[in-house]
């Protein structure tokens, strides 16, 4: 069995338990069940990684009251004049991604886009268009814990001068499709930033959704 299939195996076990153990709160039995459950996703991941179990639990198993869902991380698509990407340089993996993050509670996704560009790059944007909808598991990002939808907005600059370091990025630079810098794959992957320039060259392209 592959690590992706292990991971998999994991992920839904938990969502499980989880569940479970919300719908099961007058019933002490059956939550020692789902507990169980939940204890073992924990070991299955464990056998992917370094980690110990008492840190993996406590990341995994975080989201511990109500049911299960994905979580979201939206990414900001700006192109400049002559039609190049705007990327910032990650402090934690010292590669490239799209603007963005985890979307916050309270927040739209329009309003999460705009908030992490001006947070990441100094620049001011407005958004335009959805531009996609994926299911982070149907592409080639690194297997991890969570399981996430990941949004693409397209966004229009409109003020703001280009800091070139922040909290969680350490250069802001625009890039041609031919001439992609280093990815951080847990974060975004060759064929989402190609699909981004297809909508510049094309913009009536439909949204993409898994």
């Amino acid at each position: 069995m592959s690590s992706n299939q292990i991971l998999a195996i994991a992920k839904r076990l938990q969502s499980i338990a989880q569940a479970g153990i919300f719908y099961s709160e007058d019933k002490p039995f059956d939550r020692e069940r789902y507990q169980e459950i939940s204890d073992i996703s924990v070991q299955l991941l464990a056998q992917l990684t370094d980690e110990p179990i008492e840190k993996i639990g406590g990341l995994f198993t975080q989201e511990r009251d109500g049911y299960q869902t994905p979580k979201v991380d939206v990414r900001a698509v700006v192109f400049n004049e002559v039609g190049e990407i705007l990327m910032v340089k990650e402090k934690v993996d010292d590669c490239w991604s799209l603007p963005g993050g985890w979307a916050d509670v309270g927040f739209t996704p329009a309003e999460v886009a705009v908030k992490e560009v001006w947070e990441e790059t100094g620049l001011r944007v407005k958004t335009v268009r959805l531009l996609a909808i994926m299911d982070k598991r149907n592409h080639p990002h690194p297997p991890e814990g969570w399981y996430v939808y990941k949004i693409f907005i397209l966004c229009e600059k409109i003020g703001g001068e280009i800091a070139l370091d922040t909290t969680e990025t350490s250069d802001i630079q625009y890039f041609k499709r031919d001439n992609l810098p280093p990815l951080s794959e847990p974060r975004n992957v060759k064929n989402q930033i190609e699909l981004m320039f297809d909508y510049r060259d094309n913009p009536a392209k439909e949204v993409y959704f898994d």
